[in-house]
């Protein structure tokens, strides 16, 4: 029931499976806005501070979700992550999986603007996050930042996904047991119509974890430094890297897909 619009040629890079230290995240002070603690929730509507082309689609605000991810028609609830490869939602997920903040010893969801590099940026922390349900024996570290670059044209803007520690993939209302296997989490962004990418690793047990196969914080994109993944969008459309990453890997083709995946709701707890 899905038809093939599209396709987009994107290029990842590894830095190897041995496990590593990552300190890719921007000062986790920055962004000082709270979602204030829960499951599957999201912000209302919430200002960039500046407007972003996005394949033809000018957008200038954007919905925080706990989940992981950050929408822009409207909030998303979903918890089991579907493949961004067939969603018609437009949508950035450095790492949508089940977050579930509402144990103490997680943190919150925090965001807002700010600068970095004299530059405008909205971004979102996901730092010391639980899972589902209400669990934080495990924690993860993640960010999103969206950079205002309308220098280099109108609408222009890059994103970025930084990741300092993922120990977790996976809650139990997605198939989980403490945090691990099941429906794992899925990395990457869609426009939500005809182009779309997924990290290398997105939905397979164990590979984004920071002991796994396709480790999060020991590889990178566009970047020197690990755990840091870096995209330019000029003229509506996502660039492939500036350099070559080293070591290099065979590019991926991101495959976008017209249709929405259905959002299903937990077992009452």
């Amino acid at each position: 029931f899905r038809n093939l619009v599209g396709a987009l040629l994107a290029t990842a890079a590894f830095a190897g499976t041995a496990p590593a230290q990552a300190a890719a995240i921007h000062d986790a002070g920055l962004f000082t806005n709270v979602l204030a603690r829960n499951d599957d929730g999201s912000t209302g509507s919430i200002g960039l501070g500046f407007t972003i082309n996005f394949f033809g689609n000018s957008f200038s605000n954007t919905f925080v979700n706990n989940n992981g991810n950050v929408t822009f028609t409207g909030p998303l609830g979903t918890f089991t992550p579907f493949n961004l490869l067939t969603t018609g939602t437009p949508m950035l997920a450095p790492f949508f999986a089940d977050v579930d903040t509402r144990n103490g010893a997680s943190d919150v969801v925090r965001y807002g603007t700010g600068m970095i590099g004299g530059r405008n940026v909205f971004g979102v922390n996901w730092i010391n996050v639980g899972y589902f349900p209400s669990a934080a024996d495990k924690l993860n570290s993640f960010q999103l930042i969206i950079t205002d670059r309308s220098d280099t044209g109108a609408g222009n803007f890059d994103f970025q996904f930084n990741y300092d520690d993922i120990n977790w993939e996976t809650g139990s209302a997605s198939g989980g047991s403490g945090g691990l296997g099941g429906s794992s989490a899925r990395a990457g962004w869609s426009n939500g119509v005809a182009a779309a990418f997924e990290l290398p690793g997105s939905a397979v047990n164990g590979a984004l974890l920071d002991t796994g196969a396709n480790a999060l914080i020991a590889s990178s994109l566009d970047s020197n430094i690990l755990g840091q993944y870096n995209w330019q969008v000029r003229n509506g459309t996502v660039q492939p890297p500036n350099r070559t990453p080293e070591p290099g890997t065979l590019a991926l083709l991101a495959l976008g897909l017209l249709g929405a995946g259905a959002i299903r709701r937990k077992a009452v707890r």
